[in-house]
C-alpha cells in the first residue's frame, strides 16, 4: 500500500530512505490523479522489496511542495539517495511509470 508523506515525516521516510522513493504529488479534487492512484498502488505491490511509494496531498502539505515547485498534479517525483532523479507531470500508464522504474533500479 503506498505511503502517506507530509510535510513533517518527509525528510525521514523519503530523504533518508535507502530505496528508490516515488512521491505522488496529488490532491482529492484532481481527477487525473484519483485515475492514477490505483496504478500507484499496483506499482508499490510489485516493486515492494526495492522501491517505496507513497502520496502527498499538496493541500495539507505545502512546504514540501513549495521546495520542489510543483505546479501541476499530479507529479510524481522519483527521489534516490534525497536527489531528484526523475519526475513524471500529468497521468500516464502504469508502463510508463514501470519503465522509470527500471531504468533506475539498473
Amino acid at each position: 500500500m503506498a505511503l502517506e508523506f507530509t510535510d513533517a515525516n518527509f525528510q525521514e521516510t523519503v530523504l533518508g530512505s535507502e530505496k528508490l522513493t516515488i512521491v505522488d504529488f496529488w490532491a482529492e479534487w484532481c481527477g487525473p490523479c484519483r485515475m492514477i492512484s490505483p496504478i500507484l498502488e499496483e506499482l508499490s505491490h510489485d516493486y515492494e522489496e526495492n522501491v517505496v511509494v507513497g502520496k502527498l496531498n499538496v493541500d495539507y502539505n505545502p512546504e514540501v511542495s513549495y521546495k520542489y515547485g510543483i505546479r501541476s498534479i499530479p507529479t510524481i517525483l522519483f527521489i534516490k539517495d534525497g536527489e531528484v532523479v526523475d519526475k513524471q507531470v500529468g497521468a500516464t500508464s502504469k508502463q510508463v511509470l514501470a519503465a522509470k522504474i527500471e531504468a533506475q533500479l539498473s
